[in-house]
């Protein structure tokens, strides 16, 4: 989606900041402000969607719906709709999502597909592939192998170790 489209006029004017600035540093301090602004000015996230979301990280998408609506009180269909307004996707997709970075990273640190699904929480291989197909487009061995995964190091070199089950914010 171009950022026109989610930010509106806001976008040009970013834009027209960056390309004007005369150095990286001052690209990123305005990019720092910019989304700073962005940050202070949306509506706070529920107490109850960031416990979904915290409990969802911390058991590697492991998590059923239904359990974590009863931990906050809410019914199923309220924890979908305020999950999904304020995060943009549902509490299963948030799931899903965790499990497969799991997964992935135990593929990349070579640990065996089979081993990885029995781990991650998929019912089998071929659940596990499934899921990396639709996720990735990928096989288990190129996801294994992707580039990507070794991002994690650099952007998050605290928490590179595969073991640690929330490496977001």
């Amino acid at each position: 989606v171009p950022l026109q489209d989610v930010w509106g006029r806001d976008a040009g004017r970013a834009e027209d900041r960056l390309r004007a600035a005369a150095s990286w540093d001052e690209r990123f301090a305005i990019a720092r402000d910019i989304l700073g602004r962005r940050m202070d000015a949306r509506p706070p996230v529920d107490p109850e969607v960031a416990h979904v979301w915290r409990r969802t990280l911390a058991s590697r998408g492991r998590v059923r719906v239904d359990g974590v609506a009863d931990e906050v009180g809410w019914s199923r269909k309220r924890l979908w709709s305020r999950f999904r307004s304020q995060l943009g996707i549902t509490p299963k997709r948030a799931a899903q999502l965790v499990r497969f970075d799991h997964a992935a990273h135990l593929l990349a640190a070579g640990h065996c597909a089979a081993g990885v699904a029995a781990e991650s929480g998929y019912a089998d291989q071929s659940h596990l592939n499934r899921e990396i197909k639709a996720f990735a487009g990928l096989t288990p061995t190129a996801v294994a192998e992707a580039p990507w995964l070794a991002i994690d190091d650099v952007a998050w070199p605290a928490s590179a170790s595969v073991s640690s089950p929330a490496r977001h914010p």
